[in-house]
């Protein structure tokens, strides 16, 4: 599978390159002429999910296209993924792509089945939020510097809930284990909405989770927010300090969501996409609804993306090799 796909991709940038006909890419003025379809690695509902479906309500009038979303959950998001990768060139097929994507490079190693750098084209970084740590109600802690304390004190007792290995949630977790010198133990579940009820339940003592996630449960005073991992506080929860100025310095998590294309899409599609996707994002109704959610519109230039994307793999590569992560 692997070396048929790479056989296509590089035959059909060598064809572009001495200008011959690799098969009917279409061109940006002729974009799109047919109906777009965006995988979303995941299974419906979540940010991803929301994303992938705006851009088709949106857009879809705009283009006089069907917009399709298509859910493609499983493998880690492997399998939709690589359903992009195999793709055909030309923007009519995108990829939702979260900050996990910058992960499975260092989770799989030789295992991967397509080059996270060479196989796929950014379009653009849509947006980011952040996530927030809580605790169960119950657990004795009551700040990030409580939580540290206590966790050294017993090392290996406390545990925390995650959607998975790779989830921005468990590498929350893991570089704030790696920055504090502590111990806590990965419960992993499938998905973030029954690590949500471990908590509730009792299950788990703590957790980082997407802010829309745990916003309900917080303001219900069922579970304890104390820290949230941006550069600054979260609107949404302005009482609330970041990991960094309540006892972890330079600690930072920005959850961030972009699209891509298959490599060998034409730039001129690849700028017709930005410019389209980009000015959605400025729709005010857009920000708005985004906003009410914990999600700040982003933007930018698929080259800034492509810059994002290679300095969250480097990043995230060394925290797994640090802490030892393994697929579950």
């Amino acid at each position: 599978m692997t070396s048929r796909r790479k056989f296509t991709l590089a035959g059909g940038s060598a064809a572009l390159a001495l200008g011959l006909g690799a098969p009917a890419l279409v061109g940006a003025q002729e974009f799109p002429n047919k109906a777009v379809r965006i995988v979303v690695p995941y299974p419906p509902g979540g940010f991803n999910d929301t994303l992938a479906r705006t851009i088709s309500q949106k857009l879809g009038p705009e283009w006089k296209q069907s917009v399709v979303v298509d859910n493609r959950p499983g493998g880690n998001t492997l399998i939709g993924n690589t359903a992009v990768v195999q793709s055909p060139p030309d923007g009519h097929t995108l990829l939702i792509t979260p900050l996990p994507y910058s992960v499975l490079p260092s989770l799989y190693g030789a295992k991967m089945p397509y080059d996270a750098l060479k196989d796929f084209a950014p379009v653009i970084h849509a947006a980011s939020t952040q996530n927030v740590l809580a605790v169960r109600q119950g657990f004795p802690v009551n700040s990030v510097k409580e939580l540290i304390a206590y966790a050294r004190k017993n090392p290996g007792k406390v545990n925390y809930g995650t959607p998975g290995s790779g989830s921005s949630n468990h590498l929350s977790m893991e570089l704030f284990k790696s920055m504090t010198g502590t111990y806590v133990v990965h419960i992993p579940y499938k998905g973030s909405a029954p690590a949500v009820v471990g908590l509730l339940a009792g299950e788990t003592d703590v957790m980082f989770d997407n802010i829309p996630n745990l916003l309900q449960q917080i303001k219900a005073g069922k579970v304890t927010a104390i820290g949230v991992t941006g550069s600054t506080r979260s609107p949404l929860l302005p009482d609330v300090p970041t990991v960094a100025e309540a006892g972890v310095p330079g600690y930072e998590v920005n959850v961030w969501f972009g699209l891509q294309a298959p490599a060998g899409t034409p730039p001129a599609v690849i700028a017709r996409l930005n410019q389209s996707i980009g000015a959605m994002l400025r729709d005010p109704d857009v920000v708005q609804r985004f906003r009410a959610q914990g999600v700040e519109v982003v933007g930018g230039s698929p080259e800034q993306f492509g810059k994002l994307i290679a300095a969250e793999i480097t990043k995230w590569g060394k925290v797994v090799k640090r802490a030892g992560i393994k697929v579950d």
